[in-house]
């Protein structure tokens, strides 16, 4: 009987937890931020759900092609957390810009603020651009705007190393980058030339070249590529890696 009785103890303590353990989990989910990073197909896929859609790039940038129905908050201005608070933070919000980093800073943003769902579009512009995906008032966009890729390829045919940085004002890793690509082009300039390609200024060669984020860097030796980088990197490693 004391056996038995043990045992029926043992059950109800579990069950006990059991419920108690689910209850706090449910809630937990429930209350959990969704803060998360979509392809561009999702993130197409996502609007049709009607959401609140967040372009976080500058006016100029927005005045020349954007998703339908997107509202431009600058999250460089520093009004960007006072126009959030207008949004209701309990439906799903869909962010983008240019390449994705200021966007991904955006909904981390957003979910410090207390928004509930939140998502970042991959790539941002540049890849849903590469998908052939519908902007909206996109004429300055063409493939015309900007360096040619023929420009580029004479640019790049030279006795020495060529390295190629895609930057953006914007875009604080390459901020970061400039002065140490700026000391390698010093240090090195016997043998090597350094070229900076404007991203928002030259978005037609970028999107013939497939590049879809930034910073990207490329070294050429005449007229053919034979190391590129994507993302930030560190002097150390920069040298290593290509040799010079």
């Amino acid at each position: 009987m004391k056996y038995l009785f043990y045992i029926l103890s043992i059950s109800l303590v579990s069950i006990f937890i059991s419920c108690n353990g689910s209850g706090n989990n449910s809630n937990d989910s429930a209350a959990r931020a969704i803060n998360t990073t979509i392809s561009v197909d999702d993130f197409e896929s996502k609007l049709l759900e009607n959401p609140q859609l967040i372009d976080v790039r500058t006016p100029e940038e927005f005045s020349e092609g954007h998703l339908k129905g997107a509202v431009n908050f600058n999250i460089n201005a520093d009004d960007f957390e006072t126009e959030i608070a207008k949004l209701d933070k309990h439906k799903p919000v869909l962010v983008y810009c240019l390449s994705g980093g200021r966007s991904s800073s955006a909904a981390e943003v957003m979910g410090e603020n207390g928004f509930m769902e939140v998502y970042n579009l991959q790539g941002g512009i540049m890849k849903w651009n590469a998908a052939n995906k519908p902007l909206e008032n996109a004429e300055v966009n063409e493939v015309t705007q900007g360096m040619s890729l023929r420009d580029f390829n004479k640019l790049i045919i030279n006795h020495k190393f060529v390295l190629v940085d895609y930057n953006a004002k914007w875009c604080k890793p390459c901020i970061k980058m400039a002065p140490m690509l700026d000391s390698i082009a010093f240090l090195k300039k016997e043998k090597l030339s350094l070229v900076k390609i404007d991203a928002d200024e030259n978005k037609g060669l970028l999107k013939e070249k497939g590049i879809e984020s930034l910073p990207v860097l490329e070294l050429y030796n005449g007229g053919k590529l034979i190391w590129s980088h994507n993302g930030e990197i560190d002097k150390t490693t920069l040298l290593k890696e290509t040799k010079l």
